[in-house]
């Protein structure tokens, strides 16, 4: 008798639906560095990056739906040089005295199968909110190797205009056209 609830019990384990709950993660601030590129005097093609960002992303497989919320301290802006540091945190590009957090709220996420390949969503910087679309290159959940947790990771990329934000000074000789990359990790709760 054992024998046959033990099957019955299997049988309808198997049989009933399975429903997945939204994971959420939050951003690692040690593997997550947004950068910025754009074109200085036509001489390089320079890239800084920003060294404090925080935020929540809530993946869920089985509806293949998403969330992606991100802050970054516009004052952890890193060129290498703080003279030109201090020159980027004023009124003239990110304004940091006035708008300290740049951040991005996704309004949706698209998938291609059981993958997302890009994310919808309003950019602020300098309290001007702008639609942006973040295309990821790349992206991974699986436990982590060394802590031991389940870690999503990802790539994403968007072209902007500075001028759109109220931070074009010196276009067009420094490119009004700013890639972003973000390369973010993130830990489950």
């Amino acid at each position: 008798m054992k024998k046959q609830i033990s099957l019955v019990a299997l049988a309808s384990f198997f049989a009933a639906p399975t429903f997945a709950a939204p994971e959420t993660y939050l951003v690692d601030p040690n593997h997550t560095y947004p950068r910025f590129e754009y074109n200085h005097f036509g001489y390089s093609n320079q890239i800084q990056r920003f060294n404090k960002t925080s935020g929540t992303i809530v993946f869920d497989r089985v509806s293949r739906t998403g969330s992606v919320n991100v802050a970054i301290d516009a004052r952890s802006v890193d060129t290498g040089y703080a003279l030109f540091n201090e020159h980027l945190q004023g009124e003239d590009f990110f304004d940091t005295a006035r708008y300290p957090t740049i951040t991005y709220q996704s309004t949706a996420v698209r998938f291609d199968g059981d993958k997302p390949v890009a994310v919808e969503g309003n950019l602020t910087i300098k309290g001007i909110t702008r639609p942006v679309t973040l295309t990821l290159s790349s992206f991974q959940t699986m436990p982590h190797p060394i802590l031991k947790k389940d870690a999503l990771g990802a790539n994403a990329s968007a072209r902007i205009k500075r001028s759109e934000f109220n931070a074009g000074k010196y276009a067009p000789n420094v490119s009004d056209e700013v890639t972003l990359s973000i390369a973010v990790e993130a830990l489950k709760q």
